[in-house]
């Protein structure tokens, strides 16, 4: 994939702002414990294209497609409508096939929520575990945390 950007400067910690809106919540007035998992699936997208990786590219081009396959959540304290949440994406291991993110949800410094996802490179056409392509493995290992 020549879009791929160098990691030079790289941080292995991105930080996607996401507001908290109305749709987010439940009838409790607190965000719903199923949409961090969203929101951080969105900041892994957001990752993602910062490093120039196209996963509809990837997709069309490779048949390589990245999925969920683990996760494991812990809520801490609740966020509400129209807090400004931080979410923290790091990379903290990189397989052949899958690689695991630490990912947080923070307001103001507190954590709220804290996860770790594993996800897994599979083929597109049969859902089976493939290779992550090699130029996106080695810009992985680049920047995952030691």
């Amino acid at each position: 994939m020549s879009d791929i950007q160098s990691p030079q400067g790289q941080s292995n910690t991105f930080i996607l702002p996401i507001r908290v809106y109305y749709e987010d919540t439940d009838a409790g007035g607190v965000v719903f414990y199923a949409n961090y998992l969203k929101f951080f699936e969105r900041a892994r997208t957001e990752w993602l294209r910062t490093l120039g990786v196209n996963q509809a590219k990837l997709a069309e081009e490779q048949q390589r497609i990245f999925v969920v396959v683990g996760t494991q959540v812990r809520y801490r304290s609740p966020a509400r409508l129209d807090d400004l949440l931080n979410i923290k994406t790091r990379l903290t291991k990189v397989g052949n096939s899958s690689c695991t993110f630490e990912q947080i949800a923070e307001r103001n410094g507190e954590v709220l929520v804290k996860s770790s996802i594993q996800v897994c490179c599979v083929d597109s056409q049969r859902f089976k575990p493939a290779p992550i392509p090699a130029d996106i493995r080695s810009l992985f290992l680049s920047v995952q945390d030691n």
